[in-house]
This record gives C-alpha cells, structure tokens and sequence, in this order.
C-alpha cells in the first residue's frame, strides 16, 4: 500500500469517527435526538378516543392554553385559533388520514403528523399578529388549501 493511500485511508476513518462523535454529542448532551417515547393511537378510532374525540382549545393555567387537533382532509379542526399575546399554547395533534404537516409561520414550529402517532408541540406566541398554518407536507390534490390562521391579540 502506498503512502497517499494510508494518509487517505486515515483522514477518511478519522473524519468518519468525528462525525459520529458529534452526532452522538448532540444527540445526548444537547437533547437534539428523536423522541424516545413517542405516543401513539388507533387512525381508525381518533374521533372515539381522548383527547381527540373532543378537539379544541382549553385554558390550563394563567396564559397557558392546550390545543388538542386533528387534521384530516385538507382541513384543521378546530380551524382558527384565537390566543392572548404572552400566551403559552401547548398542541396535542394527530392526522386521521395520511401524512400531514403542520408549519406556522414566522416562529420554528414545523412538523410532521402521521396517522397512528401523537405529535405535541409547545410554543410562546408574544408577539401579537396573525400566524400562518401551513400544511407543508403533500397530502394530496386539495393540499394547497390547507391552511388556518393562528391570532395573537
């Protein structure tokens, strides 16, 4: 073996070793790894099983508000959402057909709700405004009017 090929073969082991222990470093000590204990629920049962059997807003604390939500045929249920600004809004979200996604925009909510799995997400609005929520993940052919509003008064 020639000498350029051990030095290739060394770098490429060692690049291939620093990547992995970057990923395992955020994957652990900066908790940027998947869910481990991800919740899940019968597609063919949502509208019979709690909390989705009765999608909604409620008020849980001082500003502090949970929104449990289904999307489904290129719709949001409930659809417009209405919150004080400060507000801490936790959602509770599950598909009951196909994969759907769930971006609002203007803050770093964005994800990706499968039939059978429980997606919750936790965000502050503070700024007061109308937000927009987007299906960003092809659900089919009315996929483009999918689409609601979240208002922070």
């Amino acid at each position: 073996m020639h000498r350029s090929e051990k030095v290739w073969l060394t770098l490429s082991f060692g690049m291939i070793m620093l990547f992995m222990l970057a990923t395992g470093y955020q994957s652990y000590a900066l908790e940027m790894g998947p869910p481990s204990n991800m919740e899940t629920i019968d597609p063919q049962k949502v509208d019979q099983t709690a909390p989705f059997d009765n999608p909604g807003v409620k008020q849980i604390g001082d500003n502090e508000y949970e929104v449990v939500m289904t999307l489904q045929v290129f719709s949001f249920n409930p659809g417009k959402l209405e919150f004080p600004a400060g507000s801490t809004v936790h959602f509770t979200l599950t598909s009951k057909d196909v994969v759907h996604g769930f971006q609002v925009a203007n803050t770093n909510i964005n994800a990706m709700v499968m039939p059978g799995h429980i997606q919750k997400i936790t965000q502050k609005f503070d700024k007061p405004g109308e937000y927009l929520v987007l299906c960003n993940e092809y659900c089919g052919a009315g996929h483009q009017m999918m689409a609601t509003t979240i208002t922070v008064k």
